[in-house]
């Protein structure tokens, strides 16, 4: 079932995440890609051999921290299907039933499997920690699940290089509609449903590995300081109840170039 709303999930958000994920470049560090659908998103072009996979020119090379094992075979799979050559970190995932389907080729863009979280600043995975700093950080409703998401966007802020780029995609409470943020709306009342996002919050973080749908992810990106540009919008649309309870904000903000990746 979770695989299903999984699936269902991404087919919705789709649609925002090709208005920003193709802009990202570089160095990257994904946090908590799930089984990384998105992939199919970043920047491809057709390569030497004549497949079409991750431009080596743009993505130079790609990092995840990913929490939950259970999703790493699917993440392994959609990484090699669109190019780049899988590795894990043995520190932090010593399993033995992961390994590399793909062999070693230094056209691919390298792809490391981490296991861990941002939620604390002393305990970020060393194989993160040297990779360090980034270019491009991007969470797909990962903001939604940490403990303290201020904790988190510090702990991003320090991984990114001076001027580097945060790319996100979250649940948020439902915006006022009057909110500048919004640029569409399904009309519903916000006060009604925002209230009915708080009810189910409870329950729904013990279902959902963690999920607070009542927060104000992209509002928390904007205050939180620290950041030379953040430019984020807000969607209410008419799909389903889910929607309804789930709206969105999706955007980037730029790290100001005065703060270094140590700070």
């Amino acid at each position: 079932m979770w695989i299903v709303e999984s699936t269902r999930n991404d087919n919705k958000v789709d649609v925002y995440r090709k208005m920003i994920w193709p802009e990202v470049s570089g160095n990257v560090l994904e946090l908590g890609p799930g089984f990384a659908a998105s992939l199919k998103f970043l920047a491809h072009a057709t390569t030497s051999d004549g497949s079409f996979h991750v431009d080596p020119n743009v993505i130079k090379s790609y990092t995840v921290l990913e929490p939950n094992p259970f999703m790493y075979s699917r993440l392994q799979g959609n990484a090699e299907a669109n190019g780049f050559n899988v590795s894990y970190d043995r520190l932090s995932y010593p399993g033995e039933k992961m390994q590399n389907t793909a062999l070693p080729n230094p056209n691919m863009v390298p792809f490391k499997i981490v296991r861990g979280t941002l939620d604390d600043a002393n305990d970020i995975p060393e194989a993160v920690l040297a990779q360090a700093p980034f270019d491009s950080i991007l969470t797909s409703f990962s903001l939604c699940t940490v403990r303290n998401p201020e904790t988190a966007l510090r702990n991003i802020q320090g991984l990114l290089k001076p001027g580097g780029t945060f790319y996100f995609i979250e649940h948020v409470r439902q915006p006022d509609p009057r909110d500048p943020t919004v640029v569409e709306d399904n009309g519903v009342d916000a006060v009604f449903w925002g209230k009915v996002q708080d009810w189910i919050t409870p329950v729904w973080r013990i279902v959902g590995h963690g999920c607070h749908v009542n927060r104000q992810s992209g509002l928390i990106v904007a205050k939180i300081g620290g950041w030379k540009a953040v430019d984020y919008k807000s969607v209410r649309p008419v799909i389903d109840l889910q929607s309804r309870i789930m709206p969105l904000s999706f955007g980037k903000a730029v790290k100001a170039d005065g703060l270094n990746h140590s700070e």
